[in-house]
């Protein structure tokens, strides 16, 4: 979605200024997975194509900024050369590490199911019993996309006040970053957001190469 888009830009900027980004906008496939209820072979292959065309352009890596496309992603990784991250692996791999009892907020409810089996994999993965809170917010995403960007970010900071304590507070989508600094901190509760995750773990696997 184009409000993906700056915050990701951003967190390149703040994390790894030295990196090149180019942005590939496809703003068809969110609405084209919500009416179809779940990710089809045609979105997959959607999905695997941008792949591909990232790669052909040249580039080092590939991140995809939505967390409702997990399992299109996986089959993206399979069919290009160059690293492909999904939007939220980094930031589920930190969750994990941050403790056993999460929150999960996100502002489009089709990606509840993919970060939800991300995490309960990982937990299981590690033999970690996973206590794990879920809430959508509809309304701030629409907020933000008509242009109401402090009411987006208020509606967010309120969800996460009712969530209560947790080891880390989980911002599902790359939009929902620009909330965080609104969320008042809590002893002993992470907040996360994808892009920042993303960015860190980028900047490492190149740093190692």
């Amino acid at each position: 979605m184009p409000v993906a888009i700056e915050p990701t830009v951003a967190a390149f900027h703040e994390l790894w200024p030295q990196a090149r980004t180019t942005n590939l906008l496809e703003d068809s496939l969110a609405p084209d997975l919500a009416a179809a209820g779940s990710i089809t072979p045609a979105i997959v292959e959607r999905i695997v194509e941008l792949a591909r065309y990232g790669e052909r352009c040249g580039a080092d890596a590939v991140l995809f900024t939505c967390s409702a496309f997990g399992t299109a992603i996986e089959a993206a990784k399979k069919e290009v050369r160059v690293p492909v991250l999904k939007p939220n692996e980094a930031m589920i791999e930190d969750a994990i590490d941050a403790g056993s009892d999460l929150a999960l907020l996100t502002t489009f409810e089709p990606s509840i199911p993919s970060l939800k089996r991300e995490l309960e994999a990982l937990a299981s993965d590690r033999g970690i019993q996973l206590k794990l809170k879920t809430r959508t917010i509809p309304a701030a995403i629409a907020a933000l996309v008509q242009g109401r960007a402090a009411e987006h970010d208020s509606l967010i900071a309120t969800a996460a006040a009712e969530m209560g304590q947790c080891d880390a507070l989980v911002l599902g989508q790359f939009s929902m970053a620009r909330a965080a600094t609104g969320i008042p901190a809590r002893a002993g509760r992470k907040v996360l957001t994808s892009p920042h995750s993303a960015v860190a773990r980028l900047k490492r696997i190149f740093e190692v190469r």
